[in-house]
């Protein structure tokens, strides 16, 4: 079939991108879904920092590929084998397949798959090659979703099915800052009952890490060096928010901290602000070429833990049904994420503004009647 998508033409073009323009709205074709995968008509789809992270190189993948890994949608057509789905159905969309088969899957989320994360950078559904083509070149996959499109062929195992009133920008937001974020609190940090927490970056991931914490019963301080952020954590629940300065003036520290901004220095105030025995848990995706320093006599004196933790340690099966139910009882106010709309032909500028850090979530939208 005939999509309309956003195509990646090359990564690592300069900023600011409204004027290099990265992409190219284009018509491309679509193959049907194979053997347990499924055809999903996009409804939503979120601009996260790791889409940021490919348009500006810091994140290698092949070009020219269709960009988008968090994006909800409705089930239209089923490759065989899948017998679970139904055409109609309402599915979030997540950014690694999971096999169930290999020592990754094994791992409850600690581990991300590992033919998963194969596909994954060889911008390829996870059962090979791809179903992308424009002028009969093939184009690759993000993170095999592709979500920055009115259509998608994706593997079964990308999608879990939520309930109808789960409208599309909420179950979006599921598929990555809600899973990374609320998983590095819930999976990866683990707070006792109570325990306050310190979530360091407040894009949309640390955002999300910091709703999910308030929703649980945590004290939650939020950290950044943007004041409409920290106007925003304070409107969202935390007791705290301050800026990197303020928090080592305060002299505030948690038993679990968690770093959401991918970078460096973020990693290194995270830990500062962990107390002894506390978990240091990093969710960001800084440049390859970051280094951190940290003090090992800290790490051993204090009995200290630091955590990475990939898409929130998460097993979308398992937790995004968490998340939904808090999402429902009024807990957890995920439409609060969305920062703007905009279109498909925004995307280069939506880089630049996600660069400046002022959004959350940038949402795109696609109606059913959407064609090229």
């Amino acid at each position: 079939m005939e999509i309309v998508g956003a195509v990646l033409e090359r990564s690592g073009s300069p900023a600011p991108f409204a004027e290099s323009r990265p992409f190219t709205v284009s018509r491309l074709e679509l193959d049907d879904p194979g053997p347990g995968e499924v055809l999903v008509r996009i409804e939503a789809a979120g601009v996260c920092h790791s889409d940021l992270s490919v348009v500006d190189g810091n994140r290698v993948r092949p070009t020219p590929m269709l960009l988008g890994h968090e994006a909800a949608g409705i089930v239209t057509a089923l490759g065989t084998g899948v017998t679970d789905l139904s055409r109609g159905d309402r599915v979030v969309l997540t950014f690694l397949p999971r096999c169930g088969d290999c020592a990754g899957c094994a791992a409850d989320g600690r581990l991300p798959c590992v033919p998963g994360s194969a596909a994954n950078a060889a911008g390829t559904l996870v059962g090979g090659g791809t179903r992308l083509h424009r002028d009969g070149a093939p184009v690759h996959h993000h993170l095999g979703v592709s979500g920055f499109a009115s259509h998608a062929v994706v593997s079964r195992t990308s999608l879990v099915r939520v309930d109808p009133d789960v409208p599309p920008q909420v179950a979006a937001l599921l598929g990555c800052a809600v899973l990374t974020g609320g998983g590095a609190v819930v999976n990866a940090g683990r707070p006792r009952p109570g325990e306050p927490v310190v979530v360091v970056g407040l894009g949309g991931v640390g955002m999300a890490a910091l709703l999910v914490a308030v929703a649980l019963g945590h004290d939650v301080t939020g950290v950044d060096t943007v004041p409409d952020k920290l106007a925003t954590a304070r409107d969202l629940g935390a007791s705290v928010a301050c800026t990197p300065a303020e928090l080592v003036e305060r002299g505030l520290r948690a038993p679990v901290v968690v770093e959401a901004a991918g970078s460096a220095r973020a990693l290194e105030t995270a830990f500062a602000a962990t107390a002894p025995g506390g978990t240091t848990v990093t969710v960001g995706l800084p440049s390859p070429a970051a280094r951190a320093s940290l003090s090992p006599l800290t790490l051993t004196a204090e009995a200290r833990t630091v955590v990475g933790s990939y898409l929130g340690s998460a097993v979308p099966e398992r937790d995004v049904p968490r998340y939904v139910d808090l999402w429902r009882s009024g807990r957890l106010p995920l439409e609060r994420l969305v920062s703007s709309h905009i279109a498909l032909d925004d995307l280069d500028s939506a880089m630049d503004r996600l660069a400046a850090g002022g959004e959350l979530r940038q949402l795109l939208t696609f109606d059913e009647g959407t064609t090229p």
